[in-house]
């Protein structure tokens, strides 16, 4: 029964199998990239620089916020593939069901601490005064919707971890629609500018959470979970949070290099900041196939090590370093010959668009360390190396907070460093996660 309502990836061609199971996936993270850009093109264009220049100033907050059930949502379906692949139809429900108990408690907690805390954290870190109060609305309303968010990704992660990448794609297009809809009426209509954007979001990502909750209740037959398998199981939580609270510490460092980061680009004013706003919704989308293709090889090496195919994974990892080589590569020509007009579609101040189509040159030569990030970091937590998850986070602080500071004080680089800081941290990430891989110890980890 297992195999007939999901997909295992443990026997057949591994490039076959994770192209299957990546473009769906594409498909579905560049309709949640749409959305988010079209807030910024939405706010940018219609309310004005300042204002998107906001929504920007909470952007690595946010993440900080979110890094926890993000990270939670991960770990579960980490235990959820791996039970699959070893064929263990009673574990992937009590999997599901526990992992759902621990990732709604973790998203209560954080999305509490955000809406208290977003004023005194956005003076910390010296947002500029015309841009901070609606900071602090988009911010306690995004934080408010943390529950919502984290539902989807915990349903959307369990349904990967079978094999099933395409039911997450039919909510985020539906959810990207509403998202597009909702923004144009609160912000245009309504006049709601930030806040109308952030509330917009929310609700859209709540109707992807009920639709794709709803779907795996009928269609799935382990999401019907038999009452002896409800019970609150310790050792799977234990499981689920050893595994996820690596990734989310992983994500709550990034999210930390990040917030160091923005303090620097606060610190030359809101033009600066707006460039960096939409350079990043630009990195976002670029990020996709990688990021895409990352949940693939996670969800193909959680199964494949459950099922104890070592030698499959490594074929995964070759498959998934040859795409990366390919698309960062075709990405190079129009971000290097275009990112004026790039730039344009999300702010019309010439001095905006111009920072950061100089901004767009710099990063997009580091796009293939970028992406061997997600790859390496892929195998290594599908197989559930948790202790590279900390590794990556550390080396994602020390590239931002060591660059930083000391670049941007060099007087012919100066502003250009924040560029180029994210460049290079990225190149010390993949090349750690590449070595990391090499050393050969995620194949020893697995089922306990």
């Amino acid at each position: 029964m297992e195999k007939q309502f999901a997909n295992s990836m443990t026997e057949g061609s591994p490039a076959k199998l994770l192209l299957k199971f990546t473009l769906p996936m594409l498909i579905g993270n560049i309709f949640q990239q749409f959305y988010n850009m079209v807030d910024s093109i939405v706010v940018g264009r219609f309310v004005g620089a300042n204002a998107l220049a906001s929504v920007g100033a909470t952007g690595s907050l946010n993440f900080l916020f979110f890094a926890m059930s993000f990270g939670i949502a991960a770990g579960v379906g980490v235990v959820v593939s791996q039970y699959f692949g070893a064929g263990m139809p009673d574990m992937v429900e009590r999997g599901i069901i526990n992992g759902m108990y621990l990732l709604a408690l973790v998203s209560v907690v954080m999305g509490v601490i955000g809406i208290i805390s977003a004023r005194w954290v956005l003076v910390i870190l010296d947002t500029p005064e015309i841009i901070l109060e609606d900071a602090v609305v988009y911010m306690r309303v995004s934080c408010a919707g943390i529950l919502a968010i984290a539902a989807y990704n915990g349903v959307a992660s369990v349904l990967r971890a079978l094999g099933d990448s395409k039911t997450p794609l039919y909510f985020m297009v539906l959810a990207c629609f509403i998202n597009i809809g909702l923004d144009l009426l609160f912000v245009i209509v309504f006049q709601w500018s930030v806040f109308g954007v952030a509330f917009a979001t929310v609700l859209a990502q709540l109707v992807a959470a009920a639709g794709s909750f709803a779907y795996a209740l009928y269609k799935i037959p382990y999401f019907r979970i038999k009452k002896e398998n409800r019970d609150v199981r310790t050792d799977i939580i234990t499981r689920c949070f050893s595994l996820g609270i690596p990734i989310a510490l992983q994500n709550a460092l990034i999210a930390f290099s990040c917030i160091f980061l923005q303090r620097v680009v606060n610190g030359f004013g809101e033009n600066v900041v707006a460039a960096n706003t939409a350079l990043g919704r630009i990195e976002q989308l670029v990020q996709q196939p990688y990021s895409s293709l990352g949940a693939a090889i996670t969800t193909y090496t959680g199964q494949n090590i459950g099922a104890g195919r070592i030698d499959r994974v490594k074929q995964g990892y070759k498959v998934g370093v040859r795409c990366v080589i390919i698309f960062s590569l075709l990405m190079l020509i129009p971000t290097q010959l275009f990112g004026g007009p790039i730039m344009s579609i999300f702010v019309t101040e010439p001095e905006v668009i111009a920072i950061g189509a100089r901004g767009l040159s710099i990063t997009s030569c580091f796009y293939f360390f970028l992406g061997m990030i997600y790859v390496a970091r892929s195998v290594l937590n599908g197989a559930g190396d948790a202790a590279f998850a900390m590794l990556n986070g550390l080396m994602e602080v020390i590239g931002r907070v060591g660059f930083a500071v000391p670049l941007t004080m060099i007087p012919f680089i100066g502003m250009w460093g924040v560029f180029l800081t994210t460049g290079l941290t990225w190149a010390l990430t993949g090349i750690v996660g590449i070595v990391r891989y090499h050393k050969g110890r995620w194949q020893f980890k697995g089922i306990s």
